[in-house]
């Protein structure tokens, strides 16, 4: 194998196991977001405010640990929370607003 096919099969390992993370990653965005929906119904069903501004603190705060702990700069991390915290508020506010939905338990959804 020539030096350049041997970093192309490396190169093409790292991709593949960032592709993999990448994957864990967007599949937690989605569990995350699921979870904002339950919080969203019990808002709704318990006439609690949506936005709550002391637990975006928390959350960023945590964030910005987490980076001084990992390296992970601080800015970006607010940034990149900034993001996951507007699409949650926009899918609560959808959720709050609309009409009540029933839940789905597991046996509804292998029917």
């Amino acid at each position: 194998m020539t030096t350049t096919s041997t970093a192309e099969a490396g190169l093409a390992g790292m991709r593949d196991e960032l592709d993999r993370t990448d994957l864990r990653l967007l599949d937690t965005l989605r569990d995350r977001i699921e979870i904002c929906v339950r919080i969203a119904e019990y808002k709704r069903e318990h006439a609690v405010p949506m936005m709550q501004p002391h637990r975006i603190g928390v959350v960023q705060e945590r964030a910005a640990r987490f980076g001084a702990a990992n390296g992970i700069d601080g800015t970006f991390l607010r940034r990149l929370y900034d993001l996951i915290i507007e699409e949650t508020c926009r899918v609560e506010d959808l959720v709050i607003d609309g009409p009540p939905t029933e839940r789905r338990t597991g046996a509804d959804e292998q029917a």
